[in-house]
């Protein structure tokens, strides 16, 4: 099979076309014939040499893929050959057959694409477990999410909004604002040209927040919060070390968490597949929820799309066609 090789750490120009003996399920495995993979900001990390796969992941890049199943291991049942699936994947996406845990496996929403099917499994399973899970956010709160133009923001945005919440956001320019309001938040705030602090503060403070961002963020973030509010962490874009006075947190109340979601267990990861499935695949389809998709490049050339997505001018997800 073609695939995509990261030949050594470094830039977008380490990935290269090559070829690989397909890989074949183990027990409770599928595998997947790949129409489109996505394109997610660990598989840039992964390349620079900066994120490490789990020890028993393929080292291709590639976390979320969808297409057919064309064989499927011992052990699995709910998944035929031939059904058409989008998948969370431990890695391997930038080929054009990974294999995943059956159980990680979703349906592809009624009347999408291929192609935004594979915009779903990343972002959904991230949003989900951080906002919803651990965040608590429930409807009427107030939610603030950082790169609101994002893969992630756009599908907090929308998951947030559809709950019932008040939805806020941060952006770096006003053609990404407006997207940002386009998909349903409230307020977004150009962060390069006013403190978005100020203008949180303006609207009373938000009860959680999800960031990506770190860093500098961190301090800011938690003078954002509500007493009770909830900060969620899930990426450091500006570094994991920051400088932060912690007893805000006993004196309003305050929750700082996040999570990754690469090393979960498969048992946790299929856990969050069926609360996916049960609560929030019902509301994907055209009009209601649906991927925000900023562009498409073929296999071959998997770095323009790392190039596209370094650049930060994306809005929505980019996805590789297979």
């Amino acid at each position: 099979m073609n695939v995509i090789e990261i030949t050594k750490p470094g830039g977008p120009d380490v990935l290269k076309l090559s070829t690989r003996p397909s890989p074949k399920p183990a027990t409770g495995q599928v595998l997947i014939k790949v129409a489109y993979a996505g394109v997610n900001r660990p598989d840039a990390l992964q390349r620079a040499g900066l994120y490490k796969p789990p020890s028993d992941a393929s080292d291709l890049p590639g976390l979320e893929a969808a297409g057919e199943v064309v064989e499927i291991g011992d052990a699995v049942s709910g998944i035929e050959v031939g059904d058409a699936v989008c998948a969370l994947l431990p890695g391997g996406g930038y080929a054009e057959y990974a294999i995943t845990q059956a159980a990680h496996c979703l349906p592809i929403p009624n009347g999408f694409s291929l192609k935004q099917a594979a915009c779903l499994p990343e972002t959904f399973f991230t949003v989900w477990s951080n906002v919803i899970a651990r965040g608590k956010l429930k409807a009427g709160e107030r939610f603030l999410v950082h790169g609101g133009s994002s893969g992630i923001g756009t599908t907090a945005i929308q998951l947030a909004n559809k709950i019932g919440s008040r939805v806020f956001a941060t952006a770096g320019n006003d053609k990404k604002v407006s997207a940002c309001i386009r998909l349903g938040a409230e307020v977004a705030i150009n962060y390069k040209e006013k403190d978005f602090v100020e203008e949180i503060k303006k609207i009373g403070g938000v009860d959680v927040i999800l960031d990506m961002v770190g860093g500098d963020y961190i301090a800011k973030n938690l003078k954002c919060l509500n007493e009770d509010g909830r900060l969620v962490q899930i990426a450091f874009l500006n570094g994991a070390k920051a400088e932060v006075n912690f007893a805000q947190l006993m004196m309003r109340r305050l929750t700082f968490t996040g999570s990754t979601l690469r090393p979960q267990s498969n048992a946790q990861k299929a856990q969050i597949a069926n609360d996916l499935r049960e609560k929030v695949w019902p509301l994907l389809r055209p009009g209601g929820i649906e991927p925000e998709i900023d562009s498409e490049y073929p296999l071959v050339n998997a770095s323009e799309a790392h190039l596209r997505m370094e650049s930060s001018a994306h809005i929505g997800k980019i996805v590789l066609k297979v």
